[in-house]
């Protein structure tokens, strides 16, 4: 993609851009062209360089060559500051507000109008953002604190920030990745405003029926450089998926028949007041059950409280038949079980530490001797994890920040199968992953099961809890609701347990979505 752009349509022209870090080359040529008044789909496996050519765009890095230019002109940001200054605002899958601060005061930081006797100007502030918030369609409170508000109310803050700076174009990284259906719907009616306004918009997304849904255009990347860009309208969702991955790409639930084995986690009336009750189920060696439902059911909390994260005020757990101290998950870590956190970078990880840090962490007492442990030791238990679940990584030292969140999320699993656990929990396997990698992970959870490990899985993804689940335990206001079979478990009967409803009052109206979610 070498030709030079000259549209006066064109806001953001990228092209042929490289970077690296040190031996690593995260970007060999990228390339984006965006249009005023369109929303452009950036999609990609993980380490194709989205993120990289992102950071570019808002001045958190500076490119090693190619071509930049915003609204026309020859741009090199040397800060973040200088790319907002330009007009340009990027809003996270997680803001970062000022939790004690309001609305307002978040809105105006740094630029807050002064009145007479140069005092803050506190009734235009709040004026504005009440204009701005009306603009958008929302009802937030200006003056209520940041603290408290959902995901969705801080993105909302976001844009509305950009707009008072008169953003000409907005990057959204994984907007939705938080957010409720209803919350995506109120995002996505706020970015069609925006480009019927006439601003440009970026929307990176690993959700195709998201893509196909809101976007115009797709750009696909894949190793670090452009592969192509297509009018969302003229594409499908396998022929994307083809640029992405650049290979053939197995079954995404690649589930084999494995040999079910004796008890191995026995839950028995776990509850915690206010949280979840009643609470009874068994895992078996060589089983994958799936704890299904919908946000804020109570899925993570139990798999918190059985491992000693959170703790609960009655009931037992059982590993292997021996009684587990609750509220102890080093005793836990002892017993056999193993925990993958649904917040990768927040709770699975030191992102700063290398990978080899961060894969040794928890077996870290059985590397020492007299208390020192050597890099020479440390690597050697470490690299046939990271080599088994194909960690791509240059070097064992690298650390964590620099990946791809579809390789932190396999350190976090070498990490927790580098213990030998008996019982492995994992929280959203593949949330925020590419579908490559997404079917890397699910081979992997099978062979785990075939080898006759325990797994217990949370998902909100229903396509991955009918793929990969042996049995589906159906969390509903903190009571399990149902047990289903793998041939028992069908959209209409998961759903049904999760809304307290009944099967024949499901109407899935989004039947063709899941099936692009299927692939996603």
């Amino acid at each position: 993609m070498n030709e030079t752009f000259q549209s006066p349509t064109v806001v953001l022209e990228l092209a042929d851009v490289r970077k690296s870090f040190g031996a690593v080359q995260a970007l060999r040529s990228g390339s984006l062209r965006v249009e005023a008044g369109s929303i452009h789909a950036l999609i990609g496996e993980n380490g194709a360089g989205k993120s990289t050519l992102v950071k570019i765009v808002a001045g958190v890095h500076r490119r090693d060559g190619g071509t930049f230019r915003f609204r026309g002109d020859d741009v090199d940001f040397g800060s973040t500051a200088d790319s907002k200054g330009s007009g340009i605002a990027v809003i996270y899958q997680e803001p970062t507000l000022f939790p004690d601060l309001s609305v307002t005061e978040n809105v105006f930081m740094g630029r807050m109008p002064l009145g007479a006797g140069r005092r803050i100007d506190r009734a235009a502030m709040h004026a504005e953002v009440e204009g701005l918030f009306e603009r958008l369609g929302v009802h937030i409170d200006p003056r209520r604190p940041a603290r408290g508000l959902s995901i969705a109310d801080q993105q909302i803050i976001e844009i509305a920030k950009a707009i008072s700076l008169d953003a000409a174009l907005l990057v959204m990284d994984e907007p939705t990745a938080a957010l409720s259906g209803v919350e995506v719907d109120r995002l996505f009616a706020v970015a069609r405003s925006l480009r019927d306004e006439g601003r440009a918009l970026v929307f990176i997304s690993h959700r195709f029926d998201e893509v196909f849904d809101l976007c115009d255009t797709v750009t696909v990347m894949r190793d670090g450089a452009y592969i192509g860009t297509h009018q969302v309208a003229e594409t499908t969702v396998p022929a994307l998926v083809a640029e992405m991955v650049g290979r053939e790409v197995g079954d995404l639930f690649p589930k084999t028949e494995a040999e079910i084995g004796d008890v191995v986690l026995s839950v028995e009336g776990l509850t915690s007041a206010g949280v979840f009750r009643d609470v009874s189920f068994d895992v078996r060696a060589g089983e994958i059950v799936a704890l299904a439902g919908l946000v804020g059911a109570g899925r993570s909390e139990i798999a918190r409280a059985v491992f000693g994260i959170d703790r609960y005020d009655s009931g037992t757990v059982r590993l292997d038949g021996r009684g587990v101290r609750p509220g102890r998950p080093s005793v836990a870590i002892k017993a056999g079980m193993a925990f993958v956190p649904e917040d990768r970078r927040q709770q699975g990880l030191v992102v700063d530490s290398s990978v080899a840090h961060n894969v040794a962490g928890v077996i870290r007492s059985r590397l020492s001797m007299l208390g020192l442990i050597s890099t020479a030791a440390e690597n050697r238990a470490v690299r046939p994890w990271a080599s088994r679940l194909e960690v791509k990584t240059n070097a064992l030292d690298m650390p964590a920040t620099t990946m791809s969140g579809g390789n932190q999320q396999k350190v976090v699993i070498a990490k927790w199968l580098a213990t030998e656990p008996r019982l492995l929990i994992i929280d959203e396997p593949t949330r925020g992953i590419d579908v490559g990698t997404k079917s890397e992970v699910h081979r992997l959870l099978s062979e785990l099961a075939g080898q006759g490990l325990a797994v217990l899985m949370i998902s909100s993804e229903l396509p991955e809890v009918l793929g990969m689940a042996d049995r589906v335990l159906v969390v509903c206001e903190g009571r399990i609701t149902a047990e289903l079979d793998r041939s028992e478990a069908t959209p209409e009967t998961v759903m049904a347990a999760a809304t307290g409803t009944t099967p024949d009052r499901i109407h899935l109206e989004h039947d063709a979505e899941m099936v692009q979610e299927v692939t996603a």
